[in-house]
Parts: C-alpha cells; structure tokens; sequence
C-alpha cells in the first residue's frame, strides 16, 4: 500500500479543530495549504524543519509575521517567547524522541498562536508532542482555541519531566545502594550522566519559567484575550517541575561530594598504610646500606656468624621504627 504523498514540505500532520462541535480532524498529508487555511474553525499544523522548503513555505502564509517566521525556523538552543496582542511565538523546551526507546536529549520545539490557528515546528521527533496530539484527539470537545493546544503542550512536558526525573530518581536510588553497601566501588562514572542530564535540564526550565512569569506579568493589551491566565498556570505547573529538578540536582551534587570523599579516604588509607611501610622498612634499608659500602673494616666482616648480627641489628631497627611511632602516637 503507497502511502499519499505530501503536498506541503515538511508536512507531520495537520488537526482541525472545532470548538463549536467539540471535533476534531485529522487532515491527510495530500491536503493543499490553501485548503488547510480555508476551512472553518482552527488549525493544528505541525511541520519537520528537516525539509528545507518549509522556511519558504511559512514566508507565504498571510497574516504570519516575519517574527513567527523566523521563530518556526530558529535554530537556537534556547528557550524564547515573543507576546503580542496579534501573536504569540518562541521555542519551549522539550526532550528528544528515538524510533524505538526515549531519549534524555533536549530538544527544541518552535511554535507560532494566531486565533485562528498554531503551527509548531521540530527538527528531532519529541516526546511532549506526540502526547499532546493523542490526548487532544482523544478529548478534542475540551479544544476551545489555540491557546488550549499550546497550554496542552506545556501540560505534557510537565509530565514528561516528571517521569523522566523519577528515572533519574530511581537511578540515584541505585547509586546510592551501591556506594553504602560496597565502599569500594567507584559510582562516578554512572552518576556524571545523571547529572549532566540534569544540570541542562534545570538551567533551560530557568529560563522558561523567567518567559512564562514575564509573560502573566505583561499588561492585558500586549497579549492576545485569555493569554496571562493561561501563562499564570502554566507558571505554576513548571514551578513544581522546577523544584523537583532542583531537588534532584541537589541530590546528585551531594551524593557525588559523598563518593569523592569515600575515594578521598581510601586513598588516605592506602597512603598512610604505605607511610607506616616506609617508616618500618627505612631503618633495614639504612643498615644494609651500611654494611653494603665497599669500605675496610666494616663490623662483623670477618666475624664468624656476622650475617646473624646484622640480621639481629636490622631486627632492632624495625623494633625502634615500632616503638618511636608508638610513642609519636602514629600507630
């Protein structure tokens, strides 16, 4: 079976909602643009920035500002929010989706609200996405406008933070259950991931709380009807997945300082086990090297049985070696 053929580039899908009815469509990929902006209600198009034509195309959609073109087609690594009274656009943030397993790789999510529809862009499959979509066809009659699909989006990457941190949760747990349980195991190089995952993660939900909080800030007549309420929840929404983050880097950080001090202390021990050594074996090494010299009447040369006394002379270094530290306390 061949599947159509896409007539818009970069095309993923496309869903028109109507809120009159509470529906919601799936459009074909064959749909024409022309028919996809004509239709009544609103529109959910979704685009891969993979397809180098769709900077062109987004260009030739009317009532689409330079602004909302050129955030759609960004490449930064960043999280951005541009607000309004016409428009609302930036880039969120989102984590990676592999063909068959999730990933913990930042991703980048570009997106553009009119009042009559809101185009979103991606250049690596996402999670957050992909979940939204199935719980907006699932529940579309709770679709009032765009703004609603934007609000979804930001639901479902709560969520999917959330679950992401409680993987990285349990991971710390086992850590944590190795490093206690068997000191000698060095759980460093299991940690560095966890951490490095969320130190990214905790500095871009930063700056994506500082867009939203400025944003329900920002007065009723520079931001589209409705705007601030939904930017006030979803402030709140990421606050707590904010803190859970912090929670766990926190976490991380402490557990790491616990493991470097353990490996600090078994090298102490190793190395005080290593001092006491030189200390006992610096007086024999001092009377083999004295009877060692190639010099004339060195004691016991021509003593019969003089190996036994040097062996007993080396026997008494290492006794005074013993008692000197005794008495210094070091043993």
């Amino acid at each position: 079976m061949e599947l159509p053929v896409s007539t818009i580039p970069g095309f993923v899908w496309a869903t028109r909602f109507e809120p009159q009815s509470g529906a919601s469509l799936r459009l074909p990929p064959d749909t024409h643009l022309e028919a996809l902006l004509s239709q009544p209600g609103f529109l959910w198009l979704h685009l891969g920035l993979s397809d180098a034509r769709v900077p062109h195309l987004l260009e030739g959609i009317q009532g689409l500002p330079s602004e909302a073109v050129q955030a759609l087609t960004s490449r930064d690594a960043h999280a951005t929010l541009s607000v309004s009274p016409e428009i609302v656009c930036g880039t969120i943030i989102d984590l990676q989706r592999g063909f068959d397993e999730m990933t913990s790789e930042i991703g980048w999510l570009h997106f553009a609200i009119t009042d009559k529809m809101i185009i979103t862009t991606r250049l690596h499959p996402l999670r957050s996405i992909d979940r939204a979509r199935q719980a907006l066809e699932k529940n579309s009659a709770r679709v009032s406008g765009p703004m609603d699909v934007f609000s979804t989006l930001v639901i479902e990457f709560q969520r999917t933070v959330m679950a992401m941190a409680q993987e990285i949760n349990d991971e710390l747990n086992r850590i944590e259950d190795f490093v206690y349980e068997n000191a000698e195991r060095d759980e460093r190089h299991r940690l560095a991931p966890a951490r490095r995952s969320i130190v990214k993660l905790y500095r871009h939900l930063r700056t994506e709380l500082a867009l939203l909080r400025r944003a329900a800030a920002s007065d009723d007549d520079e931001a589209p009807d409705g705007f601030q309420e939904i930017a006030q929840k979803l402030t709140e929404r990421i606050e707590v997945v904010e803190r859970d983050v912090f929670s766990l880097q926190e976490r991380a950080r402490l557990l790491h300082e616990d493991i470097d001090s353990r490996a600090q202390a078994e090298t102490n021990r190793h190395l005080y086990i290593l001092s006491l050594l030189t200390a006992f074996l610096m007086p024999p090494t001092l009377v083999t090297g004295f009877f060692g010299m190639n010099t004339e009447n060195l004691p016991f040369a021509h003593t019969e049985g003089g190996t036994f006394f040097a062996g007993v002379l080396i026997t008494l270094s290492i006794g005074a070696a013993w008692m000197l530290l005794r008495r210094a306390r070091i043993l």
